[in-house]
């Protein structure tokens, strides 16, 4: 790899002159698939724009395990052994507390609340500041974000909390943590490896992402219920992250760059999954046999009650958790003025 990062620093392009310039070429390891819709397709869009609007800088795209596995990426690009990665912070909540306030909290803020708070609050702040207090050499953006996923795929039908005792699933986040409480014993998979671990039985239940991404990984032949809302994760923040070295060595319109073409990502993250997600759920049923189902009142009841336990304790241990919960708690407040007068409620049909 050290031989083509060595290639790769001498790419070279013609300014409108003739004259040769050296072009910065960065490898980008991803957490998610190319083939995956909006989640690969994220990462592949963000390097398509940045390759399209500079001359200074190009991003190749690598699937995960081509260059590191999906759950290494942070120390990879900390240690200058990856240029970048495009993933989710909550895969590193074993390794910093904080990690999953940055990706998705249980029954917290949806897409627009939450880029309100990274791009106009203190988010985007402490999200930097969470690695470089934690030693990790990076420089960090969000990249992309999509609006609420599902919450599980079961063999059998949950109608009560006693259902889940005992049940081992892949879980990600904050919201793992909850499941734990209830009984459920959770695990961290990358994408690639949640199928194989339902079909040897490893696992017997799993969440992952939306409806149309998850259809194209198979779960429902082996768990069709799929349940609704999502509450661990109401939206999902997803992460550029480069070596700090490679992005202070950047010109300041390369930078720039790099954040316009991570901003102009977000908007297209979002509305494609927005887009597609409806087919897929009717494809899940009408074709593959899924029941969509929704989870009774008293469970949601339960679930909230339960992350409202994990968050307090989280906040009591860890001081950095406290500093960005109660900042993230600080601006909930304040958006629930504009957000309890300003949009129309959402009865359920």
């Amino acid at each position: 790899m050290k031989t083509k990062a060595i290639a790769a620093s001498l790419a070279v392009t013609l300014t409108a002159g003739g004259a040769a310039q050296a072009q910065e070429v960065f490898e980008m390891t991803t957490a998610f698939s190319r083939n995956l819709p909006i989640l690969g397709t994220a990462a592949t869009d963000f390097v398509d724009k940045i390759n399209s609007i500079s001359s200074e800088v190009e991003f190749e795209h690598f699937d995960p395990g081509e260059l590191v596995p999906a759950l290494e990426a942070l120390d990879a690009v900390s240690a200058g052994s990856v240029d970048a990665a495009y993933t989710t912070s909550g895969y590193w909540q074993g390794k910093i507390t904080a990690a999953s306030l940055f990706a998705a909290v249980p029954f917290g803020p949806e897409a627009g609340e939450f880029l309100g708070w990274v791009l106009y609050d203190d988010g985007a702040e402490l999200f930097q500041r969470m690695y470089d207090e934690n030693g990790y050499n990076v420089k960090v953006m969000h990249c992309g974000v999509i609006a609420p996923e599902t919450s599980g795929w079961f063999k059998e039908e949950i109608t009560s909390i006693e259902d889940l005792e005992g049940l081992n699933m892949r879980f990600f986040g904050l919201g793992a943590e909850v499941m734990q409480r209830l009984g459920v014993s959770t695990s961290l998979l990358a994408a690639g490896d949640i199928f194989p671990a339902l079909e040897r039985g490893a696992i017997d239940a799993t969440e992952f992402s939306m409806p149309l991404i998850d259809q194209r990984l198979g779960f429902y032949n082996i768990a069709s219920n799929n349940y609704f809302p999502g509450w661990h994760q109401p939206a999902t923040l997803f992460e550029l992250l480069i070596n700090k070295d490679r992005w202070d060595d950047l010109d300041e319109v390369s930078q720039n760059q790099i954040e316009m073409a991570c901003l102009a990502n977000i908007t297209t993250n979002f509305a494609e999954g927005e887009a597609k997600n409806y087919a897929a759920m009717v494809a899940n049923e009408e074709e593959f046999g899924v029941t969509n189902r929704q989870w009774p009142q008293e469970m949601l009841d339960t679930f909230e009650a339960t992350w409202n336990e994990v968050a307090a304790e989280l906040a009591a241990e860890d001081e950095f958790f406290a500093e960005v919960w109660n900042d993230l708690q600080e601006y909930r407040e304040g958006y629930k003025i504009w957000s309890n007068n300003i949009y129309l409620p959402r009865p359920r049909n």
